[in-house]
């Protein structure tokens, strides 16, 4: 039984496609009863993660693999007549209210505070939303964080113009930490090994984005500040302060994935990943 002074978190790391390792895992917790106080995801950890809040097992595997080939959910033809390579209006409205329907009820009756990271394209910094309903105005939350630079187009809410929250800040351990989690959770989709390099494509965003130079220069820094967040948690992680859940070498499976059974086999990765660490997880939650 924990301790009434702790708070936990759960912290997941984006990365599109490879988030289907972090479904994976997340079905896991939910079979075994491993719940959080508050969970932070980015981008895809964002808009996967929230299934663990609304409890809906194998959800994320299954509209993923079932869309796979569909146009209008990721696509060059997508990108072109919409603007989205990831259809905003089939990904973040016929799906989830119609297709494969997001159980808001469920999300609203659970305690597990909820939150998402976007990218503010005017300063450059993230920005930190609570995600209290998942209604549709906080699924346009969720699709600003999960905007891929250069594949689609800026969002635009609560003043803000908003894109991918990995841009700024992949993983957002010290905010939640600044927020009272004290014993956290942090689902990585690269191995431990793996160093983030410049973007290739500066040169384009610089081109793209040249409305946004406060979101250019972070995007420039982005591979420092990402290998910098990566050692702290392992260095917290090496101390017992922070577990870590991550595959042990490249999940090599593209962000834009359509092969169902590639999917399958990086979310049965972080299955067999979270099952082998249940009791080191359950005991590092519970001491």
């Amino acid at each position: 039984m924990k301790e009434s002074n702790v708070k936990t978190g759960l912290i997941l790391e984006g990365g599109a496609m490879r988030g289907m390792f972090t479904s994976g895992v997340l079905d896991v917790f939910l079979e075994n009863g491993i719940e959080f106080d508050g969970a932070i995801g980015v981008s895809a950890g964002a808009t996967f993660g929230c299934n663990l809040k609304s409890r809906q097992i194998g959800r994320a595997i299954r509209y993923n693999k079932r869309f796979a080939h569909d146009w209008r959910y990721c696509s060059l033809r997508s990108l072109i007549f919409t603007g989205d390579m990831y259809g905003a209006r089939f990904c973040y409205d016929t799906l989830p209210n119609q297709l494969d329907v997001f159980d808001r009820k469920a999300y609203q009756e659970n305690p597990m505070e909820f939150y998402c990271v976007a990218s503010d394209c005017k300063t450059g910094l993230p920005v930190y939303k609570k995600l209290q309903t998942c209604d549709q105005h906080e699924l346009t939350w969720m699709r600003a964080s999960a905007s891929m630079p250069l594949v689609s187009r800026v969002v635009s809410i609560d003043g803000y113009k908003l894109l991918d929250g990995g841009m700024t800040d992949s993983i957002p351990l010290k905010y939640f930490e600044s927020l009272g989690y004290n014993r956290n959770v942090v689902i990585l989709t690269q191995p431990r090994e793996y160093k983030k390099s410049p973007a290739s494509l500066m040169w384009l965003m610089k081109i793209m984005l040249h409305k946004y130079p406060m979101l250019v220069k972070a995007m420039h820094q982005r591979h420092e500040i990402y290998n910098q967040e990566t050692a702290d948690v392992f260095a917290k992680a090496d101390q017992g302060q922070v577990f870590v859940i991550c595959p042990e070498k490249p999940l090599s499976i593209s962000r834009t994935e359509n092969n169902p059974n590639e999917l399958q086999r990086v979310y049965d990765q972080g299955r067999q990943t979270a099952i082998a660490l249940l009791p080191k997880i359950k005991e590092f939650l519970q001491k």
